[in-house]
């Protein structure tokens, strides 16, 4: 005699075990399509992800280089939006070891995929001046908005001195690192071919250094003395929980993967067309790379910045402008120094002199500016003035000036030659 739930329990697994199976395949169309539309909003500059396509016709149709410049230019804007948006969600979900290292890496992706295609086609230039210009717009102009936004809002904000000042020291070692093969190159009297060599000598040697002091002050900052960051975690720690809660972690993998991709195609149209640029609308690569490339690929983030800021937490908002500069100075500037080494290119830690000295006076600024751990905002003011100085004097600076310091440069440092 069967039992009385015989064949319900036989037959009840079978049922049970296909049905969830079934349903979540089910879910995957509706989960991508949620997953999609949540993403695409996550942020207002997402409208013109119209120009991605656009920009990538431009330059498979060849049409003309303004075209071409303009659609791609302005295609990077919300792929750097949605690049970081895809990295604050996997990093959610690692942890902070591997979340710390994985926004270091991608936090400033849009520059160095950028820089890796103009140092593929030769273009040393613009990969210094767009190297040097993330710095500068991050530590002057970002920051000063910050501090302008914290100001509206608060006579006087306060942040976290002793991290700020970590970074800002780093940032004066990066900024040794770039006036030592200068005014080495000043002051030898070999040949060119010679002086280039031992110029190219220093750089690998002095990239190496600047890396392994950049995984230094990872370690610092996430495990010896994580300590010192905790009032970022803690202001951090509304915007923790509403992230890593849009995307899984293959889905954030695949998004990073794609928006990579479509960054690389748009950089390389991009860096394509720069030269006619040039040539037609009369302005130089250097102003190209220092100003306008560094406003695109840090649009987003700098908005982001800025809103921090205004809510009053400037901690973050520190973090994001001086710790964005110090990727750049001290592990993306120094890995395209060592990609061009293994590549045979010849990128080198030697700026032009005048480049060099606007960094000088750059970092020696923002120092004084945040050493006694406070803001207003006419400390912001400072900061955007500043930068507007900068970029109207490089609108104005030729690509074949000299990269010599001068003799007056190194005696003022130095003392007179003998």
């Amino acid at each position: 005699m069967p039992a009385p739930n015989g064949s319900a329990s036989e037959t009840t697994p079978l049922v049970s075990s296909q049905e969830p199976h079934q349903s979540r395949w089910r879910s995957v169309p509706q989960y991508t399509a949620k997953a999609t539309w949540e993403t695409l909003t996550s942020n207002y500059v997402n409208v013109f992800l119209i120009f991605v396509p656009l920009g990538i016709l431009a330059g498979a149709l060849h049409w003309s280089p303004t075209a071409v410049f303009v659609l791609n230019f302005i295609a990077i804007i919300p792929l750097a939006a949605l690049l970081s948006f895809a990295t604050e969600e996997l990093s959610a979900k690692l942890g902070q070891t591997l979340g710390g290292l994985l926004n270091a890496t991608f936090g400033n992706a849009v520059e160095l995929i950028v820089s890796i295609v103009a140092l593929k086609n030769g273009e040393i230039r613009i990969v210094q001046s767009s190297m040097l210009g993330s710095i500068l717009s991050n530590i002057l102009l970002v920051l000063g908005c910050c501090f302008l936004a914290g100001g509206i809002r608060q006579r006087e904000s306060t942040f976290n001195e002793t991290v700020a000042s970590t970074m800002s020291s780093l940032m004066a070692v990066a900024c040794a690192s770039l006036i030592i093969p200068a005014t080495l190159y000043a002051a030898l009297r070999s040949s060119k071919a010679e002086t280039d060599q031992h110029i190219l000598i220093l750089s690998h040697g002095t990239a190496v250094i600047l890396l392994i002091l950049y995984i230094m002050y990872l370690y610092f900052q996430l495990y010896s003395h994580a300590s010192l960051f905790d009032v970022e975690a803690q202001e951090g720690e509304g915007e923790e929980q509403k992230e890593g809660q849009v995307l899984t972690p293959i889905a954030a993998g695949v998004a990073l993967v794609v928006i990579t991709v479509l960054v690389a195609v748009c950089a390389e149209y991009l860096v394509d067309s720069i030269d006619s640029i040039v040539k037609t609308a009369h302005i130089s690569k250097t102003f190209i790379g220092l100003v306008l490339l560094p406003i695109v690929g840090n649009a987003a983030e700098h908005v982001t910045a800025v809103i921090v800021a205004y809510k009053g937490k400037m901690d973050l908002a520190i973090n994001v402008a001086i710790g964005s500069s110090m990727q750049i100075a001290l592990f993306v500037t120094p890995f395209l120094v060592i990609l061009g080494w293994i590549v045979d290119k010849p990128m080198t830690l030697h700026f032009q002199g005048f480049e060099t000295v606007v960094f000088f006076l750059s970092v020696l600024v923002v120092n004084y500016l945040i050493q006694d751990g406070k803001s207003n905002y006419l400390e912001g003011a400072m900061c955007i003035g500043t930068y507007i100085i900068i970029a109207l004097a490089f609108f104005v600076y030729p690509d074949d000036a000299s990269g010599d310091l001068g003799g007056s440069f190194v005696k003022f440092f130095f003392g007179p030659h003998p």
